[in-house]
């Protein structure tokens, strides 16, 4: 503020740009623990459980070892070459590292998507509810919103007629979060398949698919869309650490990339945080490589308490 009282101001796109309210509840939470208080958190999306010991252990030994300096911007190549074996494995496609881009948690690649993606007025679609960010990152990019309904009467999964009618030339973006975050519906592989179809009867159209969950299903499967037949020039898979192996805090996160963004992900990533950090992406690599059995029992406490909970309720 100015000796006149007045302040600059603000850029009229921060109008825009909403939020994620789980972390204000969370530093609220917080504080009140600081009090004394005890506290029960169910604000966040994060698991309960601590970062393996090997994870952390391969990160201490990378720090160090002197692992703290600048590293390539598209990430070290060990851990884009180990996620690129991980997602050929689990996604059923083969991809090339060269396709695998390293950012600061999976949330960057959201706003990068809509960033080099959409200009203003260009149409976004996305799941209704979902996770907050997709809306607030294309309102504040400038783009038109259009939210698909995800219902309970439908299993939480999209109304494919809806989906279908809601597809413009105008539309740029869809984005598909399959295991879903809050709801949990996962999409079925006849879902995805329409979906496909969908996807290749609009050329000028780009798919974010949220797959930030993809290890975390108790039935059923989790299905790819960048796994079918021609969709891997159109679409950005998003996955990461937060969830799987208990790193939310390390912020971490990768994406397949089609090759025309390559370059664009490239030049936003430089001009906001330069690169990862690199002894992080050496504990990734060991989370990627080194023994799941911590992961396994985190999924499978999970399914208890969901099916504890659901018993009570019904």
């Amino acid at each position: 503020m100015d000796a006149t009282g007045t302040s600059p101001g603000l850029a009229d796109s921060l109008s825009r740009l909403g939020t994620e309210t789980a972390f204000s509840v969370l530093a609220r939470a917080r504080e009140l623990e600081r009090q004394g208080r005890e506290i029960v958190h169910l604000e966040i999306g994060e698991p309960d459980f601590d970062t393996p010991e090997h994870v952390k252990e391969a990160a201490t030994a990378a720090l160090r070892a002197g692992e703290t300096h600048y590293c390539p911007t598209a990430g070290i190549p060990e851990l884009r070459e180990e996620a690129a074996r991980y997602l050929s494995r689990t996604r059923a496609v083969d991809i090339d590292p060269a396709r695998v881009l390293v950012a600061n948690g999976a949330k960057p690649f959201l706003f990068f998507t809509i960033l080099a993606t959409c200009n203003p007025g260009d149409e976004v679609v996305y799941p209704d509810p979902g996770f907050p960010i997709y809306e607030s990152m294309a309102r504040y990019a400038g783009g038109t919103t259009k939210p698909y309904a995800i219902r309970q009467a439908n299993d939480f999964r999209v109304d494919l007629d809806e989906l279908a009618s809601l597809l413009t030339p105008r539309t740029k973006l869809l984005v598909l979060n399959s295991p879903a975050n809050p709801t949990g519906g996962v999409l079925t592989r006849t879902d995805m398949d329409r979906i496909a179809e969908l996807v290749a009867a609009h050329p000028g159209l780009a798919v974010l698919t949220d797959e930030i969950y993809g290890r975390i299903v108790h039935e059923g499967e989790a299905v790819s869309l960048g796994s079918y037949p021609g969709m891997a020039d159109r679409t950005i898979t998003l996955d990461g650490f937060s969830k799987t192996y208990a790193m939310t805090g390390w912020r971490l996160g990768y994406a397949i990339v089609p090759p025309f963004l390559l370059e664009a992900y490239k030049q936003l990533i430089i001009n906001s945080v330069s690169c990862t950090s690199m002894f992080s992406q050496v504990a990734a690599v060991e989370a990627l490589t080194g023994p799941q059995d911590e992961v396994e029992a985190m999924v499978a406490e999970f399914r208890a308490r969901r099916d504890l909970i659901v018993a009570g309720l019904n």
